[in-house]
């Protein structure tokens, strides 16, 4: 996790250092999850929220080939990934989730 800054502000330096981070592509909005073997997986993230955009980025070749792979579902702080004919016990993506 990058550095986050209190909800009533903070001191120049602190808010200088978190919009550098920014800046150079640190956000804090990714992570990795490998795929239940089954029709579906819950992928919990507290910055996930019911209007999120989630974006699957395969790691392995069973999830590069995989098709039928999509967000199902999503409330605040999990979403499902279903994933039509799971054959494959090595589907692992990253993941960016947005807004």
């Amino acid at each position: 996790m990058f550095r986050r800054l209190p909800q009533q502000g903070g001191q120049p330096r602190d808010i200088s250092e978190v919009v550098n981070g920014i800046i150079d592509g640190k956000t804090n909005n990714t992570g990795s999850i490998t795929l239940a073997t089954g029709d579906t997986t819950i992928l919990t993230d507290e910055r996930i929220s019911p209007s999120s955009k989630i974006v699957l980025i395969p790691k392995t070749s069973d999830s590069a080939g995989a098709t039928g792979v999509y967000v199902s579902a999503q409330t605040y702080g999990s979403a499902t990934i279903s994933d039509i004919g799971n054959v494959s016990t090595n589907k692992i993506y990253d993941y960016i989730v947005v807004g």
